[in-house]
């Protein structure tokens, strides 16, 4: 018993990971939102939240190719019945933007279906290379409840994927300087309190993040 507690990870969403425990600090709530896709000869996703969203919207996106930042959000474009034109190599939004721009042809027109609020500069990048994009905010995270979340055990690991994990564990817990906290992405890990010591995981999905740690016996 007292392995299985040192070896306790916690994903901050409630996607089920294998090796980790669900603390769901934040919530994502899909926007009823009107979307003309008759234009548009690509849709860009860069998480799976988007590809839920515009689904919940129309059908029409299906017949749309997409363009996805990797393989978790290709299988749920393909799930959902869309088709997957591309999946990046890389998985930050400005790398993405960039082998979309080497890629695609800039005469073509793009969407990116994304949340409120992004870290990456992917449409920037784009405009920059000389693409048409335009974007639609589909979804939004918000904190969850406080009171219904239990403060994480002494000595876990903590995944941070977005600044939103972030800012929602900090307004719900203080930090435990027996944690270890690792962030998916420099920039993610760039928003941590710097007097936190971060791991930056070099994997860009949170089952990999897992696996990785496990792998490396950082979880020991």
């Amino acid at each position: 018993m007292s392995s299985e507690r040192k070896m306790r990870v916690y994903v901050l969403s409630n996607t089920e990971i294998t090796g980790a425990v669900k603390l769901p600090v934040i919530k994502i709530d899909f926007l009823k939102i009107s979307v003309d896709l008759q234009k548009y000869d690509y849709l860009i996703f860069t998480s799976k939240n988007g590809v839920y969203a515009i689904d919940k919207i129309c059908n029409e996106w299906k017949n749309i190719p997409s363009l996805a930042i990797g393989n978790a959000t290709a299988r749920k474009i393909e799930e959902l019945g869309g088709r997957v034109e591309f999946v990046a190599k890389r998985f930050y939004g400005d790398d993405f933007a960039k082998e979309i721009a080497e890629k695609f042809d800039k005469n073509r027109k793009f969407l990116y279906l994304r949340a409120k609020e992004v870290v990456s500069n992917l449409t920037a990048v784009l405009r920059e290379h000389g693409f048409y994009v335009e974007e639609a905010v589909v979804y939004e995270t918000r904190c969850s409840d406080c009171k219904s979340l239990k403060k994480p055990e002494k000595n876990s690991y903590i995944i941070f994927s977005s600044p939103s994990t972030i800012r929602c564990f900090f307004k719900c817990f203080k930090w435990d300087k027996s944690y270890k906290a690792v962030a998916i992405g420099k920039k993610t890990a760039s928003f941590i309190p710097k007097d936190i010591d971060c791991i930056v995981s070099p994997v860009q999905t949170l089952q990999g993040t897992v696996d990785f740690l496990r792998e490396e016996k950082a979880l020991r």
